[in-house]
């Protein structure tokens, strides 16, 4: 018992924040957070990401019924394209949203079906695919999802397809 009070103490943390964690402080150290903010919000680091909390992300949400607006269709029919891998939709405060950069000119962004669907072969979840697409590239302009409007739109789908092996 004496080591461990040491060893919270050389952390710098309180003995009821590491027990409210349930991590050690290695596992805490190694995952950059504060022993404070996992007690705090109970969450592991990757559903803190799936919160958006860490997640650069696009510039603007688009709600389900704006996208139906925009795109001219049902709601009923963008649940089907969401269902299908044409649309990407996330749950942000309880309510799921499409980026809004995705849905251009009308139309939904002409790679994207084709990249999403490389993205779940590969394993990837909704959340999983928004954070790939949003990750800044040095070697693109921008961002995977900036770069499918643009013309480096084929390599973003091989950079994809590669993610499977």
């Amino acid at each position: 018992m004496t080591d461990s009070v040491s060893d919270q103490a050389a952390s710098g943390a309180e003995p009821s924040d590491q027990a409210a964690s349930g991590a050690e402080p290695s596992d805490q150290a190694a995952s950059g957070a504060e022993p404070s903010d996992q007690a705090a919000s109970g969450a592991e680091p990757s559903d803190q990401a799936a919160s958006g909390a860490e997640l650069a992300g696009p510039a603007g949400w688009l709600t389900l019924p704006d996208v139906a607006e925009r795109l001219g269709l049902s709601i009923s029919k963008v649940h089907q394209m969401i269902r299908d891998r044409e649309l990407l939709a996330v749950r942000r405060d309880g309510v799921r949203r499409v980026p809004a950069d995705l849905v251009a000119n009308r139309t939904v962004l002409k790679h994207l079906p084709g990249v999403l669907n490389l993205l779940a072969d590969a394993g990837y979840d909704d959340e999983a695919a928004l954070r790939w697409l949003y990750e800044p590239d040095d070697t693109l302009p921008g961002t995977p999802a900036s770069a499918l409007g643009g013309d480096q739109a084929r390599e973003v789908k091989r950079r994809a397809q590669a993610l499977g092996f």
